[in-house]
């Protein structure tokens, strides 16, 4: 067993193999009670020495789809004292160790997760020679909610609470503070994004990995306080601080669930922005304070020149959404053509470039790949085009493993490449019979990024090809075959169709 002092008191963790792991420590007070829907508070200070074997609660939340908790997971216990994190590291107590530090913030849709699912797990990076970090962070209407006295993107302040603690901290479970890299995946990846343009973040990390997420999943303020003025509508109470912070959790978790079954009905960007249509209710705010400006807008004028980043998606993100519940073969070709013309592309043109690219394709295969690109890809792409034309690099990658569950259906779809990144080959999306090397080959990459900005690295037994950054070749990595490989403009047809918008 070690014992670290932190800032708060002294922290147990336990070791096992070349790993300590510390589990649970609170990184900001309780949000509810007297701090509830208010920005979060340094943790109350403890005496003595506080175990660190166990995460703690989650925050709350409705939970997935019976359809999806198998392939995604539970969160495990869920209660107020929500703001925890977790510590792995190979130096525990060796403050001269400066190892680069990863901490990774989960996705789930703003509305669910944990920093302690099992595919999280830190031990086989930390075993890389990093110190990694998971985080819990306010959800749904607890985190995200623009209230009245312009209380918002409460979540966002969470996560970078967060990364306070690490810069104060860490380097006593042997990290460097100055070397940190904040990874995440959808939700993760998106809040990730917005670090990139809040001016609080500034001087927390080094680098950024995207996994799946980027820069235009945001709410305007006009959008945001008719989320919360509906949401408060479904609890029964105003839409006021006040009144929502005396409202059980669970009560707004139920609420929240009602807003997303609506939105989901209503396709309509002008009433719900960027969750119309979909499964969110609740996305960082453009406040004009905490968030002063879409990222994508800021980091369009220079916003996070200094930090290198990393991002990516994966071949079929969005049949994680489809498959699973049946909606694939529910979609007709009206329906794909509703879509495509609402997203200002020509329908006709549009589906026969997709459908050239998958021959046989069902209508709903067709939607998913467009969705893929709405959502996912052409995102990560602006980013990418974004730092370019203010000269800063920008390393892009493409998961394309398919997925072995629901036999192999989903592709390679949304998180499909999570277990992989942690080496954690139990995960259920990454099936029985996972290739270890391709693991080992994501955490060389992913850690070599850490530890000198460029994913140039190279496992025992072969070297991967260099990593170019994207540029006027426009660069993408493939991840996920027998070798990694490099390729220019991959998908090149269905990325014009998005030119001038997205």
């Amino acid at each position: 067993m070690y014992v670290i002092p932190t800032t708060a008191g002294s922290v147990r963790g336990r070791r096992k193999g070349g790993v300590a792991a510390f589990a649970g420590i609170p990184y900001a007070a309780p949000p509810f009670g007297p701090r509830r829907l208010l920005p979060p508070q340094p943790p109350e200070p403890w005496s003595g020495v506080r175990d660190a074997f166990a995460p703690g609660p989650s925050a709350p939340q409705p939970g997935y789809h019976p359809a999806l908790v198998d392939l995604l997971g539970e969160p495990g216990e869920v209660g107020e004292d929500c703001l925890s994190l977790n510590v792995w590291t190979p130096s525990p107590g060796r403050a001269e160790g400066g190892l680069p530090v990863m901490v990774w913030v989960h996705g789930g849709a703003f509305r669910n997760g944990a920093g302690s699912l099992p595919s999280y797990d830190g031990a086989r990076l930390a075993a890389d020679g990093v110190v990694c970090v998971t985080l819990n962070y306010r959800l749904g209407a607890e985190g995200f909610l623009l209230l009245p006295d312009g209380t918002s993107n409460l979540g966002l302040l969470d996560q970078i609470a967060a990364l306070e603690w690490v810069r104060d901290n860490i380097a006593g479970f042997g990290g460097d503070p100055d070397n940190v890299t904040v990874f995440g995946q959808s939700a993760g990846a998106i809040s990730i994004t917005a670090l990139l343009a809040m001016p609080r973040a500034r001087g927390l990390f080094r680098r950024v990995i995207t996994q799946s997420g980027a820069g235009h999943h945001s709410h305007p303020e006009h959008i945001a306080r008719r989320v919360t003025e509906r949401l408060a509508a479904l609890a029964g109470v105003a839409p006021t601080r006040e009144a929502l912070a005396a409202v059980p959790p669970e009560r707004l978790v139920a609420a929240d669930a009602a807003l997303s079954r609506e939105i989901a009905q209503d396709t309509d960007p002008a009433r719900w922005g960027e969750s119309a249509g979909g499964g969110t209710t609740v996305l960082p705010v453009v406040d004009g304070a905490t968030l002063p400006e879409r990222a994508i807008d800021a980091i369009a004028a220079g916003a996070g020149r200094d930090i290198d980043v990393l991002t990516g998606t994966t071949s079929d993100e969005f049949r994680l959404f489809l498959v699973p519940l049946g909606i694939t073969p529910r979609i007709t070709d009206e329906v794909l053509h509703g879509f495509l013309a609402g997203f200002g592309l020509d329908p006709d043109h549009a589906r026969a470039v997709y459908a050239a690219a998958r021959p046989g394709a069902c209508p709903g295969d067709l939607f998913s790949a467009v969705m893929t690109d709405h959502a996912y890809r052409v995102p990560a792409v602006r980013v990418a085009e974004a730092r370019a034309a203010s000269g800063a690099e920008t390393f892009v990658y493409e998961f394309t493993r398919p997925s072995p569950a629901m036999d192999g259906v989903l592709g390679a779809c949304h998180m499909a490449e999570i277990g992989f990144v942690f080496g954690n080959l139990d995960d259920p999306l990454v099936g029985p019979d996972a290739p270890r090397d391709l693991s080992d080959r994501m955490r060389a990459a992913w850690t070599s990024f850490a530890r000198t900005g460029r994913p140039d690295a190279v496992t025992s037994e072969e070297a991967a090809p260099s990593w170019p950054v994207y540029g006027a070749r426009r660069s993408v990595m493939l991840l996920g075959g027998s070798a990694p490989a490099v390729c220019e403009d991959p998908a090149a047809d269905a990325r014009e169709l998005w030119t001038g918008r997205r």
